[in-house]
């Protein structure tokens, strides 16, 4: 699995290993100034059910981490995989913007 930030399409896309240049999954983004705001995720229907989104979630997230950026996280699976997974993510979140989000 491969996890690559197309910006000229403003989306991160998941590619498997051996399967071309297929996109198994993608999350779409736009960025406002120092914050990128998630809000859409697709898993394409041949590649659901195999735990992908989690894979594809944590990697944008640790991306995210990386680039020093604040998440919005509009879309309500990335938003719910952050609720589950508090102690790692959401301080990702500014504090000003969790309860909009539902992240208080």
């Amino acid at each position: 699995m491969e996890v690559s930030d197309n910006a000229e399409a403003h989306r991160y896309e998941l590619r498997i290993d051996g399967a071309d240049d297929d996109v198994a999954g993608y999350v779409e983004y736009h960025d406002r100034g120092n914050r990128r705001a998630l809000n859409h995720t697709v898993i394409e229907p041949a590649y659901e059910g195999q735990g992908l989104g989690s894979q594809l979630a944590r990697a944008v997230l640790d991306d995210i981490r990386a680039r020093g950026l604040d998440l919005l996280p509009y879309c309500p699976f990335i938003r719910s995989f952050v609720a589950r997974h508090r102690d790692e993510y959401v301080d990702l979140v500014p504090e000003a913007d969790r309860a909009q989000f539902e992240l208080a």
